[in-house]
């Protein structure tokens, strides 16, 4: 196989890993964001008890 078959393939499958990664990091940015509003609101919670 020639080189010239093989940059493009590799180009493509490096594409293909890279936009996995974006949703890996962005699903960790959402998952971030939930566990910073339920920490919140779970201090929310214990203040309005405390009163």
């Amino acid at each position: 196989m020639k080189l010239s078959h093989i940059v493009p393939i590799a180009a493509v499958l490096a594409l293909v890993e890279l936009s996995g990664c974006a949703n890996t990091i962005r699903g960790m940015g959402a998952d971030t964001a939930n566990t910073v509003n339920a920490t919140q609101s779970a201090g929310h919670r214990v203040a309005r008890s405390a009163n």
